[in-house]
C-alpha cells in the first residue's frame, strides 16, 4: 500500500510505502529553524499627544529629543518538515537572504521614526517593531514553512517575541 504527500511539498508528489520508518522520520516531525541577524537603528520614544514632562515621565532617556540608537539582534524561526531530498525545512541562505531583503535592509543604520516606511505611525518600541517585522516577512516563504517567531532584542537584556496573530 502506498500513500500520496502532495501537500507539503507542492512543487512534487510522493509515494512512501506505508509503514516505512522514512515517512514517520520524515513527515511527523516538525523542526524549527532560526536564523540571527543584526542591525543598528535610532529611534525615540514620544507620544505627540503628552507634553514633553510626561514623555520624559514615561520613557525616561528614550525620550530623548536628539534619538538614540541601538544594535539589534533580530532572531527569525520558521517551522516545517524536513524535504526527503535535502533534509532542510528551508535553505538557511535564502532564510538570511529573506530577512535582510524584507527587513535588515529596511532598517539597518536607519531612523525607525523617521526613515522606516512600515514604521510610520506607529510608537517605535521594540514590542511594535517585532510585529512589524513579522508582516514582512510573513508572506515570504513557500505555504509549506510557516513563520514560527520574530524576537527581537533591543538590549543583551530586553527583548520582545511575536508569534502572530
Amino acid at each position: 500500500m502506498q500513500i500520496s504527500v502532495i501537500n507539503r511539498y507542492p512543487h512534487r508528489k510522493l509515494h512512501i510505502p506505508l509503514g516505512s520508518a522514512n515517512f514517520a522520520e520524515i513527515f511527523l516531525k516538525m523542526v524549527y529553524l532560526t536564523r540571527v541577524e543584526h542591525f543598528n537603528a535610532a529611534h525615540k520614544l514620544f507620544n505627540p499627544r503628552w507634553n514633553k514632562e510626561k514623555n520624559e515621565e514615561v520613557f525616561g532617556k528614550c525620550a530623548n529629543e536628539n534619538w538614540h540608537g541601538h544594535n539589534y539582534e533580530l532572531y527569525i524561526t520558521i517551522k516545517g518538515y524536513p524535504d526527503p531530498d535535502t533534509g532542510f525545512i528551508f535553505d538557511a541562505k535564502r532564510l538570511s537572504n529573506n530577512i535582510k531583503e524584507h527587513a535588515v535592509e529596511k532598517l539597518d543604520h536607519k531612523n525607525l521614526n523617521l526613515d522606516v516606511e512600515f514604521m510610520q505611525g506607529k510608537m517605535c518600541s521594540t514590542e511594535n517593531l517585532a510585529t512589524a517585522i513579522w508582516d514582512q516577512l510573513e508572506s515570504r516563504f513557500p505555504t509549506h514553512i510557516k513563520l514560527h517567531c520574530v524576537k527581537l532584542f533591543e538590549t543583551p537584556r530586553i527583548y520582545s517575541e511575536y508569534y502572530g496573530g
